[in-house]
């Protein structure tokens, strides 16, 4: 009776640990992340320019938000994201760094995964570089 009651009490503890309620699922349910803005346009910039640009985002949710992970879709973009978590009711800034030796026009994607309810977030850049000015024919 007692291995009954023991297997009947770990088969609980098991199955409710699937159904999602822990600890991790509610503080994703009260998380979200709003951005100020989700495109940055460049217009047209120097080749070899300073190509940071900054998106600014805010805890509007109950719980704290933890950016997991922020990725590009390319080499050419860098993206830099706070480590630590964000008090709900705080903002943070994303600092991302187009490689500016790169002549033309561009479209990039970066992504921003975290506990937030509406997560991922995709983050797009654009702009178009100018080519190099021919120093010897000044």
């Amino acid at each position: 009776m007692r291995t009954i009651c023991l297997f009947i009490l770990c088969t609980a503890l098991t199955l409710g640990g699937c159904t999602g309620k822990g600890p991790g699922r509610s503080a994703r349910r009260n998380t979200v992340i709003a951005f100020a803005d989700t495109v940055y346009r460049y217009g047209e910039v120097d080749y070899a320019s300073d190509g940071t640009c900054k998106f600014i985002f805010t805890n509007t949710g109950k719980g704290q938000l933890v950016l997991k992970n922020v990725k590009s879709t390319c080499g050419c973009t860098v993206p830099e994201w706070p480590k630590e978590p964000v008090l709900k009711g705080d903002s943070a800034v994303i600092i991302v760094r187009y490689d500016t030796h790169r002549v033309g026009s561009f479209t990039k994607s970066v992504y921003v995964y975290s506990n937030a309810i509406n997560s991922p977030n995709r983050l797009t850049i654009s702009g178009k570089v100018r080519p190099a000015q021919d120093i010897t024919n000044k």
